[in-house]
C-alpha cells in the first residue's frame, strides 16, 4: 500500500516533522561508510527537468548509504508532460521502482506524479515549492539552537519556492518568520493563507515588509536566496533594480540578534543577495545546510520505503 508522499512541507505534521528532524540528528552521527541495510533493494527514480547538485548528490549518496540505488532520468529521457504524459511515466515508474523523488518545472507535475502513481513521491523542487530544503533548514537550525518553537527566521529577497516552504515550515512548528521584499515578490496569496492557519495552531508569528532593517532586527536566523531562480533568466536585469538594497552584508546581518545563523540554500550569487565573503563569516551555516540535505534525506527515504529504525 502507497505510504505517504512528499508534495508540499504540509503533507507532514508538526509531530512528524520533530521525528524526522530526530531520526536525521541520530543518523548524522553515525558513520556514514556503514551502510544501513534498511533500503536493501530499493530503487529510487530522480526525474529531473532541471539541473541540480546538492539534490542529485544527496539523494544518491543517501540511497546509496542505506543500502538501496538510485536511477537518474535527464530531461531528455523523460521528457516530462512534452514527450510522454505525466500520468503515464508515474504508472511506468511504479512498475520499476520503489519511490519518486522529482525535480520539475511546474508544481502541477509533481502533484500529478503523486496523484497518479501508486508509490512515494517526493517534491525535489517545483515553483511553488521546495519542502527538501525547508526541512533539512529546520534541522540545521534545531542543530544549532536546540529549539525551533519561539525563534524568529527573517527571509530576506524573492518570495520563491524555498521562501514558501519556509514559510509553511515554521508555521507548521511555531517559528515566527519575517519576509522582507519588494511587495511584488512577496509570497503568494494562497501560501500565506495556509500558513496563516497553521500559525494559528502553532503559535508561530508571520509578517511581510519591504522594510529590510525592521525585518532583520533581532532574528535568530537571517535568509536569503537568489533573487533570480532558474526559468527567470529573462528578469535577471528588471529583478536586480528590484532587489537594490536588499543584498545581506555585514551591515544588515549585524541587525540581527549576536548569534543569529547566516542561512542560504546555495547556490549563491555573490554580490547579489548576499555580498562577497558573507558565506566565510562564523555565524555562517550553508555548508551545514547543505550537509543536512543528505540526512534529512535519508530520514525521510527510510520512512517511505524502508523500515525506520
Amino acid at each position: 500500500m502507497k505510504s505517504k508522499d512528499l508534495v508540499s512541507v504540509t503533507d507532514l505534521s508538526a509531530a512528524e516533522i520533530k521525528r524526522f528532524l530526530t531520526l536525521a540528528a541520530e543518523m548524522k552521527r553515525g558513520s556514514p561508510s556503514q551502510p544501513h541495510a534498511a533500503l536493501k533493494g530499493k530503487i529510487l527514480a530522480l526525474v529531473f527537468e532541471k539541473p541540480s547538485l546538492r539534490t542529485r548528490v544527496s539523494f544518491e549518496v543517501a540511497m546509496s548509504q542505506l543500502g538501496g540505488q538510485a536511477i537518474y532520468l535527464s530531461p531528455v529521457e523523460v521528457g516530462l508532460g512534452q514527450r510522454e504524459p505525466v500520468p503515464d511515466v508515474a504508472r511506468v515508474l511504479s512498475r520499476y521502482v520503489d519511490a519518486i523523488a522529482a525535480r520539475t518545472f511546474t508544481h502541477e507535475s509533481v502533484a500529478l506524479l503523486a496523484r497518479f502513481s501508486s508509490i512515494p513521491v517526493i517534491n525535489a523542487l517545483s515553483d511553488e515549492e521546495h519542502p527538501c530544503q525547508a526541512l533539512a533548514d529546520l534541522l540545521t537550525i534545531y542543530e544549532k539552537k536546540g529549539k525551533l518553537k519561539g525563534l524568529t527566521l527573517t527571509y530576506v529577497g524573492d518570495g520563491n519556492n524555498v521562501a514558501n516552504s519556509l514559510l509553511l515550515a515554521c508555521a507548521l512548528v511555531g517559528m515566527n518568520f519575517r519576509f522582507a521584499g519588494p511587495r511584488r515578490y512577496w509570497p503568494p496569496d494562497k501560501i500565506m493563507l495556509r500558513a496563516k492557519k497553521l500559525a494559528s495552531r502553532s503559535g508561530a508569528t508571520l509578517s511581510c515588509t519591504n522594510e529590510v532593517r525592521q525585518a532583520v532586527q533581532g532574528a535568530d536566523a537571517v535568509y536569503t536566496d537568489v533573487w533570480t531562480s532558474m526559468g527567470q533568466e529573462a528578469e535577471r536585469e528588471k529583478r536586480q533594480k528590484d532587489f537594490k538594497g536588499y543584498q545581506v552584508d555585514t551591515g544588515l546581518f549585524s541587525l540581527a540578534a549576536a548569534d543569529a545563523l547566516l542561512m542560504h540554500p546555495m547556490p549563491v550569487h555573490y554580490g547579489e543577495e548576499m555580498a562577497e565573503g558573507m558565506s566565510d563569516i562564523p555565524q555562517s551555516v550553508l555548508f551545514d545546510q547543505a550537509e543536512n540535505r543528505l540526512h534529512f534525506q535519508k530520514a525521510l527515504l527510510l520512512d517511505m520505503i524502508g523500515e525506520c529504525p
